[in-house]
């Protein structure tokens, strides 16, 4: 499918070096990659997110005063 993107000056040089060390002629090629990256890296970032979420609360209060006081202590000798 064509489309019709804005992109900086900058990026365009770039994305056409990067395809033409690839041996491409357009960056068709170098634009799918990155879309693929993106989109996978936001689905990861979502599932972690909702992992994270999932463990609210999994710790007793025992548990999170402990921890917290080890944490703390652990700072005080950061350098």
């Amino acid at each position: 499918m064509r489309t019709t993107i804005e992109m900086k000056p900058e990026h365009r040089t770039r994305i056409l070096e990067l395809a033409a060390s690839r041996g491409e002629k357009g960056f068709s090629g170098v634009i799918s990659e990155a879309l693929d990256f993106y989109l996978s890296a936001q689905s990861a970032k979502k599932s972690a997110i909702r992992k994270a979420l999932a463990l609210k609360g999994s710790l007793s209060d025992d548990e999170a005063d402990e921890l917290r006081a080890r944490t703390t202590q652990l700072r005080e000798h950061w350098r």
